[in-house]
């Protein structure tokens, strides 16, 4: 057992004590903002605020670029989905679950280029650049800027985005370093998967609001 152990949590003996406990608190939070995403329930905002600017602070501390920039645009676009969510359509509605339409298709090309091309400037400015891990840091947060814009606008496709990219960061974030957090990209692996089938009764479901 102690093998076992060690090979899941012995990175974590150079750590402050506070940053792992931080990391807890934060993947505790990430868990309830994604499970409350796929109940289509608004506290998916709050809860991923406080997950995600914990994440902003460690991940500074830990000279992981592209990660930082994953959060740090999550609490942002946390800010702009919490209005969207609750923006009226009309005098009953609130914003509904939708369909992506053609020209969000093409703004999320572009989210995922720029993004692509961003992270890459951001990387060689800060000789960052220097393992296959940089290549992979910069898909992900490509994938993970574009399904977050789309969780914000309630697009039910955005769980795509986020299937595709915590498959990806599971194993990322083990070969980091970051255990807590490589569980929790495997949590939310199977909590979007549900988020996906819930979302899409519920649009097949409801009528869609004009």
């Amino acid at each position: 057992m102690s093998h076992i152990f060690d090979f899941l949590f012995g990175q974590y003996s150079g750590y402050d004590t506070m940053d792992i406990a931080l990391e807890i608190v934060a993947v505790i939070f990430g868990f309830l903002s994604v499970w409350s995403s796929k109940q289509n329930n608004i506290w998916v905002f709050p809860t991923g605020m406080i997950s995600t600017g914990i994440f902003v602070y460690l991940l500074i501390k830990w000279e992981l670029l592209g990660d930082m920039m994953i959060n740090g645009y999550y609490f942002i676009m946390s800010v702009y989905g919490w209005y969207i969510w609750t923006r009226k359509v009309d005098s009953a509605h609130v914003t509904p679950i939708s369909r992506t339409t053609a020209w969000e298709h093409k703004v999320s090309l572009v989210i995922f280029l720029a993004t692509l091309g961003f992270v890459f400037i951001i990387y060689k400015t800060f000789d960052k650049w220097t393992s296959w891990m940089a290549y992979v840091d910069t898909i992900t947060t490509a994938i993970f800027f574009v399904g977050m814009w789309l969780m914000a606008r309630r697009k039910v496709e955005n769980w795509i985005y986020w299937i595709v990219g915590d498959l990806i960061s599971i194993p990322l974030y083990f070969y980091k370093g970051f255990t807590f957090t490589s569980i929790q990209y495997f949590g939310f692996t199977f909590i979007a998967i549900y988020g996906y089938i819930a979302w899409k009764k519920s649009l097949d479901k409801t009528p869609q609001i004009a």
